[in-house]
């Protein structure tokens, strides 16, 4: 997968999910070059974000978050990220077998850290201290992660049944919707627990 095949894999089925199924790669793969290094993204510019411009981004965590809090609070959500991104491979795996479909847990795997993509590197907008630029960017990163579940489900789980396809589509967002909510609660209660560390 080329970095200039991923907006065109947000409105299509064909283009550059191809040359993801090709690849055969293992969940291991998509792990180390995916999944460990872009989930540091949101945890490091939420710190900048907080050291650098602190409550203009997030006014609640005012007054600002001690170094110490910053990185406990910044490393359970690296944490949390990478186990939910396995925990929705499962999810897509499991959503499959229902349907009497195995599409294996690389290709499951495959898609569970293809998806959240436009996530982390939205949170790139974190670097700008707005809320309301960083909310809109949150909309449109969501809707694209949205957009790459439903575009990858055929091509990387080999579903050809249209019925199927739009079932394990629609459950695997519904879920992924609330399992990436329950992410950002979690991470509130982290923060919550720091502040009354103080």
């Amino acid at each position: 997968m080329l970095l200039s095949d991923f907006p065109s894999m947000i409105v299509s089925e064909a283009s550059g999910w191809s040359e993801v199924d090709r690849a055969h790669r293992s969940y291991r793969w998509y792990l180390t070059r995916l999944v460990l290094p872009l989930s540091l993204l949101p945890s490091l510019l939420y710190a900048y974000a907080e050291s650098a411009h602190p409550g203009a981004v997030l006014p609640l965590t005012m007054p600002a978050l001690s170094g110490a809090q910053l990185f406990a609070s910044g490393l359970v959500f690296y944490i949390a990220q990478v186990a939910m991104v396995a925990y929705m491979a499962m999810l897509i795996q499991r959503t499959a077998l229902a349907r009497d479909h195995d599409p294996g847990f690389d290709g499951a795997y495959a898609l569970a850290a293809i998806a959240p993509l436009p996530l982390w590197l939205g949170s790139l907008a974190l670097a700008v201290p707005n809320l309301g630029f960083n909310m809109a960017v949150l909309v449109v990163a969501l809707l694209a992660s949205i957009a790459l579940i439903r575009h990858g489900v055929r091509p990387l789980l080999h579903i050809d049944d249209d019925r199927i396809a739009h079932y394990v589509a629609d459950m695997v967002t519904m879920a992924g919707m609330v399992a990436w909510f329950a992410l950002l609660l979690m991470s509130g209660l982290v923060l919550s627990m720091l502040f009354g560390l103080r």
